[in-house]
């Protein structure tokens, strides 16, 4: 703990509060920083850090924002849920690509799916209620749940199940206190996807159990090979009024950078949430609402082409990972990350050094061959790396290589 943040300190003297001093950097988005920095610099850096599709924007959402730009109705404020027409069309998105029908007044139009994420939280939550957490998880995950005054409690699960917890897991975590099931499939980190007839199983346990369930169906249209995608309130109706799904428009349609999520919950969740927007930041840019617009009510064709890009860079990073002594690296079904464990590296010499954690490895891995990959730490669990595959085909192949050559030298 700093001392902005000691609890010696009296208030007058603690320059950052505790709750906020706490929190720690995203360490995706860090790495991604340093990557792009070090690029700029002229150094041959390949990054697998960042989780944003290498493509871009599809050009008829790019001309919905440009002429959107030129018409005066959005150079105002508009309703801090989202603008009417963009809650109608997400109701319609949701009904036809999972088969939840919603009206649209259950739905918050949110700067990007992490903002719905914390508000989502900070509605349900009071101080100290329980949010279990599968682990490995994504980082915002466990902050937005401290931010919002609850506790999270990590359940984790390693590459022996492919990264999926178990129903006797989620029940040995619960506890008097545990209020909301965190569900993510297609997973990030991991790519982990869960089947249907699991998904039903834990939405049931739900139930019987009283609990909420906040599910983050951002990654839905990703998935590759028999995997399918499953809306837990789609498959366990009786879920629907203690559930919020969390989505937006930033990995089917390229658009991380517009900012556009959305939750969808009971009205009454919906409400409380849209009231505390309306006080953090109001509506979200009107430019990058008629994009999302546009997004939404437009056909996949978008997404079905970096689908196929993906599931081509999934099959080569994952062979060219198992092929390196010491790493393994379950085939992930969604989403585009590989999670490899490299638990049998740590300790084992490296040009001279021996990394004890996943992060020492990772900091190994840039300094001697300019690749850039997140520690398993920062997603719970130590003893792991994530990478993305949302490069270039030959990026993706020179990096593992690099990986490959570096690791290959390891001894014991």
């Amino acid at each position: 703990m700093t001392a902005a943040t000691s609890p010696a300190q009296s208030p007058a003297e603690r320059r950052v509060s505790a709750r906020v001093g706490a929190i720690s950097e995203s360490a995706t988005l860090a790495v991604d920083a340093k990557a792009k920095a070090l690029k700029a610099a002229g150094r041959p850096v390949i990054g697998f850090g960042a989780g944003e599709p290498d493509f871009p924007t599809p050009e008829y959402i790019v001309d919905a924002a440009a002429e959107a730009c030129r018409d005066p109705r959005y150079h105002r404020y508009t309703p801090a849920g989202g603008l009417p027409e963009l809650r109608s069309a997400i109701a319609a998105k949701t009904l036809r690509d999972s088969g939840l029908a919603v009206d649209a007044s259950q739905v918050l139009v949110t700067n990007g799916g992490k903002q719905a994420i914390y508000e989502a939280f900070a509605t349900i939550l009071d101080p100290g209620d329980e949010v279990l957490v599968p682990a490995p998880y994504w980082t915002t995950y466990p902050e937005a749940v401290r931010l919002a005054g609850g506790v999270p409690v990590d359940v984790v699960a390693d590459e022996t199940t492919g990264y999926r917890v178990s129903l006797e897991q989620l029940e040995a975590a619960r506890t008097e206190r545990t209020k909301v099931l965190l569900f993510v499939s297609p997973s990030n980190p991991t790519g982990a996807v869960y089947p249907p007839e699991r998904v039903a199983e834990i939405g049931r346990w739900a139930v019987e159990n009283g609990l909420w369930v906040l599910t983050d169906e951002i990654y839905e249209h990703l998935v590759y090979g028999d995997a399918a995608f499953s809306s837990l309130p789609v498959l366990v109706p009786e879920l629907a009024d203690r559930c919020v799904v969390v989505n937006g428009v930033a990995k089917t349609y390229a658009m991380t950078g517009w900012r556009v999520g959305w939750m969808i919950g009971p009205k009454d969740v919906t409400k409380a949430a849209t009231n505390l927007q309306s006080h953090a930041t109001s509506n979200v840019s009107n430019v990058a609402q008629v994009a999302a617009l546009a997004a939404v009510s437009g056909d996949l064709s978008a997404v079905h082409g970096m689908r196929t890009a993906f599931d081509r860079r999934r099959r080569t990073i994952v062979r060219m990972l198992n092929e390196i002594e010491g790493v393994t690296c379950p085939v992930p079904e969604g989403a585009f990350y590989a999670y490899p464990s490299v638990k049998a590296l740590l300790g084992r010499e490296i040009r001279g050094r021996r990394p004890a954690t996943s992060v020492e490895l990772a900091e190994l891995i840039l300094e001697e061959v300019e690749v850039a990959v997140v520690p398993g730490e920062a997603f719970g669990t130590q003893g792991y790396l994530r990478l993305s595959y949302a490069l270039g085909d030959d990026d993706l192949v020179e990096g593992v290589s690099r990986l490959q050559k570096l690791l290959g030298e390891a001894k014991a």
